[in-house]
C-alpha cells in the first residue's frame, strides 16, 4: 500500500488519526523497520511530526522498547542539525526518551552529535535553563535505575566470575562467542556488562559538560542525582559527585532525609562508609527528618524490600538487621538512643515492632530447615551404622573382615575411616540441628546463637555427605576393582556428582553465614 502511494501525493502519508499519530508513528509502535524505511523514503518529513502526546515517532519506538526501530529513526534524525529553540527542545525530548528506554548507546550517539543539549548556552537564557534542567534529569533517570551500574547489580559466585572475565563486552572474541552457545548465561551477563559500560560512558560525558557550568548552577543540578544514588547504593555516582561537588553531602529529600539517612534506610553500607570519609557535612548524620526520626530510628525500620540482598537467605536477614542496628547505635549518643520521634517511639521500640513478622517467618524457616536436614542426616546415620556392622565382603570364620588382608588393606582402611567419620559427623550435625528446636528464639539469638548452630550443622552435614560418598566408593572398589580396574572412572565421576551439587547449592549460603557471623562489621568496625 505504501509503495502504491503516488509520488505526487506524499501528503497522504502525513494524515493523522484521532490520537495524532501518522503512519510512521504506527510503524514505530509495532517496531516494523521495513515499513518505516518505505514511509521515510516516500516522505522524509514524517520523522518530525508530533502526535497529540507531543511525541515524535522515534520517541514512540523508544517508549515501546523497539531498539532496532529507534536506532534507524535516530540515524535519520541525525542527518539534520538542530539549530533553533524548537528543534533543540525536540532533540532534548528524544534524548530523555532514549535514557528512559535504557538505550544508552543511542543516547550517547545523540549527545556526542549535539553536545549543546546539555552544555550551558550563555547566549540564550531559555536554552541555558533548559540544558541545566535536562542534564540534571538525565542523571536522575540513570540514578533511578541501579541495575544499569555495576554497584547496583548483584551476581552470584559464578555470575561475578563471568562478569570479571568478560573484558570486551562490545566485541567478544571467537572463543567467547562459542562458549556463549554452550553456556547461555554468559551472553546475558556480557550484555549486562555492556549496558554498564554504556551507562558509565553516558554519565561521564553528561557530567563532563555539567562541570563546565558555574559552580552554583552545577551544584544545584547535582543534588537530586546524589540523593537518588545514595538511596540506590550507586557508589560510582556518589563518589564522583562528592569529589567534584562535596557540598552535595548537605542535600536532603522531601522528607528531610540526608544521604546518611537514605544509606541507613536502604542498607547501603558502602555509600554510608563513603559519606563517613568526607571532611564536611558530618552533622547531617545526626539530623532528624520531618517525623523527628534520628538515624537510629531509621535503622530500626525494616529494610526496604527493594534493597534486600537476595543472596543472604532467611536467617541472615534478621542477623543483618540486628547487626546494622547495633552498628548505627554505636555511632550515636545515649540521648539519641533514648529519644522519641513524633509518634512517641524510641529506636528500640521501632526495631522490635518492625521486625515481629520477620522473626516469626525466620523461626518457621529455621525449624523447616532443621527438620529437612535432620531427616537427611538420619538416613546417613542409618547407612553408616549398617555399613560398619556389615563390612564389605563379609567376615571369615574368625570374625575378621575378609578385605582386611594385606592385598586390600589400604582401600579397606579408607572405607573404615570414612564410614566412621560419616557416622560421627552426621550424629554431631543431628545434635546441632536438634539444639535449634530447643532454642528460645529470642531476637538476640538471631545475632550469633542460631547462626552458630546452623553453621555447625551444615558444615558437619557437608563432611558427613563427603565421608559417606568416600565410604561407598571404596566399597565398590573393594568388590569390583580386581576384576575391572577401569571401574575407577565411573566411581570417581559418580562420587563427585552429589558432592558437587551439595557444594553448588549449600556452599554459597554457608559461606555467607560464616562471613556474616565471624567477619568484620558491616561498616568495618
Amino acid at each position: 500500500m505504501v509503495n502504491k502511494t503516488p509520488p505526487c501525493c506524499p501528503s497522504l502519508l502525513t494524515q493523522k488519526d484521532n490520537s495524532g499519530n501518522t503512519a510512521l508513528h504506527a510503524a514505530a509502535q509495532l517496531g516494523n523497520v521495513k515499513i518505516a524505511e518505505l514511509l521515510v523514503n516516500k516522505n522524509r518529513e514524517l520523522r518530525g511530526f508530533f502526535n497529540n502526546d507531543g511525541l515524535l515517532p522515534i520517541q514512540v519506538a523508544a517508549n515501546r522498547g523497539h531498539k532496532g526501530m529507534t536506532s534507524y529513526l535516530l540515524d535519520i534524525c541525525l542527518k539534520t542539525n538542530y539549530s533553533n529553540l524548537h528543534e533543540d527542545e525536540a532533540a532534548g525530548s528524544v534524548l530523555l526518551s532514549l535514557v528512559k528506554a535504557k538505550f544508552y548507546d543511542l543516547a550517547l550517539k545523540l549527545l556526542q552529535k549535539n553536545p549543546e543539549l546539555v552544555r550551558e548556552n550563555v547566549s540564550h537564557l531559555e536554552l541555558m535553563k533548559t540544558s541545566v534542567s535536562r542534564s540534571g534529569r538525565i542523571l536522575e533517570l540513570m540514578a533511578e535505575e541501579p541495575s544499569v551500574f555495576q554497584s547496583g547489580t548483584c551476581f552470584g559466585i559464578w555470575g561475578s566470575l563471568i562478569y570479571s572475565l568478560s573484558e570486551s563486552p562490545e566485541t567478544p572474541g571467537i572463543l567467547w562467542k562459542k562458549l556463549e552457545v554452550l553456556v547461555p548465561p554468559m551472553e546475558r551477563i556480557r550484555h549486562i556488562k555492556l549496558m554498564h559500560h554504556q551507562a558509565s560512558q553516558l554519565f561521564k560525558l553528561t557530567f563532563s559538560f555539567i562541570k563546565t557550568w558555574p559552580y552554583g548552577t552545577a551544584l544545584a543540578a547535582m543534588k537530586r542525582p546524589f540523593i537518588l544514588a545514595a538511596q540506590n547504593g550507586l557508589t560510582e555516582i556518589v563518589t564522583k559527585i562528592l569529589y567534584h561537588f562535596p557540598e552535595t553531602i548537605n542535600s536532603t529529600d522531601e522528607e528531610n532525609h540526608s544521604g546518611f539517612h537514605l544509606a541507613v534506610m536502604y542498607r547501603r553500607e558502602k555509600v554510608f562508609k563513603i559519606l563517613q570519609q568526607q571532611n564536611i557535612g558530618q552533622d547531617k548524620m545526626f539530623s532528624i527528618d520531618n517525623n523527628r526520626n534520628n538515624i537510629l530510628h531509621l535503622a530500626g525500620y525494616r529494610a526496604r524490600q527493594d534493597s534486600l540482598d537476595l543472596n543472604r537467605g532467611a536467617i541472615l536477614q534478621m542477623q543483618y538487621e540486628i547487626r546494622w542496628f547495633k552498628e548505627i547505635e554505636g555511632l550515636v549518643t545515649s540521648k539519641e538512643i533514648k529519644s522519641k520521634n513524633s509518634d512517641g517511639k524510641t529506636p528500640l521500640a521501632i526495631f522490635n515492632e518492625e521486625h515481629t513478622n520477620l522473626v516469626s517467618t525466620e523461626i518457621k524457616w529455621m525449624t523447616e530447615m532443621a527438620t529437612a536436614c535432620s531427616v537427611a542426616l538420619s538416613l546417613i546415620v542409618t547407612v553408616a551404622f549398617a555399613a560398619a556392622i556389615t563390612v564389605p565382603g563379609g567376615s571369615d570364620i574368625n570374625g575378621l573382615p575378609i578385605f582386611s588382608n594385606p592385598s586390600h588393606q589400604t582401600p579397606f582402611l579408607v572405607f573404615a575411616i570414612s564410614d566412621s567419620l560419616a557416622l560421627v559427623f552426621s550424629v554431631t550435625s543431628v545434635l546441632s540441628f536438634l539444639s535449634i528446636f530447643t532454642s528460645r528464639y529470642g531476637v538476640v539469638d538471631f545475632l550469633n546463637t542460631l547462626p552458630n548452630r546452623l553453621i555447625i550443622g551444615l558444615i558437619f552435614l557437608l563432611f558427613s555427605v563427603v565421608s559417606l560418598v568416600v565410604a561407598f566408593s571404596s566399597t565398590i572398589f573393594l568388590v569390583f576393582a580386581k576384576k575391572d580396574p577401569l571401574i575407577l572412572i565411573p566411581i570417581i565421576i559418580s562420587a563427585c556428582v552429589p558432592v558437587f551439587f551439595f557444594i553448588e547449592l549449600q556452599l554459597p549460603p554457608l559461606l555467607n553465614m560464616i562471613n556474616s557471623t565471624y567477619g568484620l562489621g558491616l561498616l568495618g568496625l
